[in-house]
């Protein structure tokens, strides 16, 4: 059996990814590539490194990470359950065992970590979007708050017959009626 991959480096590599600290995570898994043993299971390892590296860096709203409550321990306790099992199944092979073994770790390391409370774990395209819809809706509101002010504020003679009194929103009715 070969030498496992440090776990200093992927521990502080986890830290790094969940803090979106992503100049100094990639000098972590550089690191880790020039220390690692070559094998199948630390390459698994290595990839689902890099792998959650990328998946965090371009916040894929499809992506596993990007759907994980950080602050939500049974979940995450859950999770690594499930990624211990599939390590341990004889039915992957090592290449296969070393990248569940990665996600089992960082659920460990995930679970040990305190989220502060300003950490947000939405992904940054989700806040985008909900940003976006948000500013629309307000738009929207204010948009149509301006019309109905001026229908409103819409100077209408005391003296004008009855159908010219109608305010515009309400010309269509008049025409219908006639």
């Amino acid at each position: 059996m070969t030498k496992p991959i440090p776990k200093i480096y992927s521990t502080r590599f986890f830290q790094l990814v969940t803090s979106r600290q992503f100049a100094e995570a990639e000098r972590i898994l550089e690191r880790v590539k020039q220390k690692m043993h070559v094998s199948d299971r630390n390459r698994g390892y290595f990839q689902a490194l890099y792998g959650m590296l990328l998946s965090m860096k371009n916040s894929d709203r499809y992506s596993f990470l990007s759907t994980i409550d950080f602050a939500n321990k049974k979940q995450l306790k859950n999770y690594r359950q499930e990624f211990l099992g599939h390590m341990e199944s004889r039915l992957h092979d090592e290449y296969d065992r070393g990248y569940f073994e990665a996600w089992s770790d960082y659920m460990k390391i995930l679970l040990r970590m305190e989220a502060p409370a300003s950490f947000n774990n939405k992904n940054p395209v989700k806040q985008a979007e909900e940003e976006t819809r948000t500013q629309d809706e307000t738009i929207e509101a204010k948009e149509a708050q301006e019309k109905t002010d001026a229908i409103d504020k819409a100077e209408i003679p005391e003296d004008a017959p009855e159908e010219k009194n109608i305010k515009p929103a309400q010309s269509l009715l008049v025409d219908y009626a006639k």
